[in-house]
């Protein structure tokens, strides 16, 4: 008898972990690609667990992916020490399947596409955790899935 097969990983979202805000995305696995949803506002890194669970029901991924901000050496930080700890505590309350992904520079990278799209404005005008999320999120889909 042969084991179950898992799920597929067709919907997941991504999420750009802050102590302030956090960043939500939505990718596909079809087409590696994934967009903006929205900015969760944070407490200390706690985000309205309300909000989160809304945003499950609504697009009812099967899978998420937390940003793992490390050091640019690879080592881990203490914000990379948090979003472990926010990738267990959405795995627990929600019973997902949920990955973590090295996110050094999305947040730069985003801000630097906000330029390109000729968004300019502060940073707290506009805040990019949700393309820092997007970016993220289609990089783990580009590592994990097969072409």
């Amino acid at each position: 008898m042969s084991e179950p097969r898992a799920k597929p990983l067709r919907l997941l979202l991504g999420f750009d972990y802050g102590s302030k805000q956090i960043g939500v995305a939505v990718g596909q696995a079809i087409t590696g690609q994934a967009r903006e949803l929205c900015v969760l506002k944070a407490q200390n890194g706690v985000p309205d667990w309300q909000k989160v669970e809304a945003l499950l029901r609504e697009w009812q991924p099967d899978a998420l992916v937390v940003g793992l901000p490390l050091n640019m050496d690879g080592t881990p930080s203490e914000m990379s020490a948090r979003a472990e700890k926010f990738a267990r505590r959405l795995n627990g309350r929600f019973n997902l399947q949920v990955f973590t992904h090295d996110e050094r520079l999305t947040t730069y990278a985003a801000k630097g596409e906000r330029l390109l799209q000729g968004q300019s404005g502060g940073y707290r005008e506009r805040p990019v955790d949700a393309l820092a999320a997007a970016l993220l999120l289609e990089g783990w889909l580009a590592e994990h899935l097969p072409d």
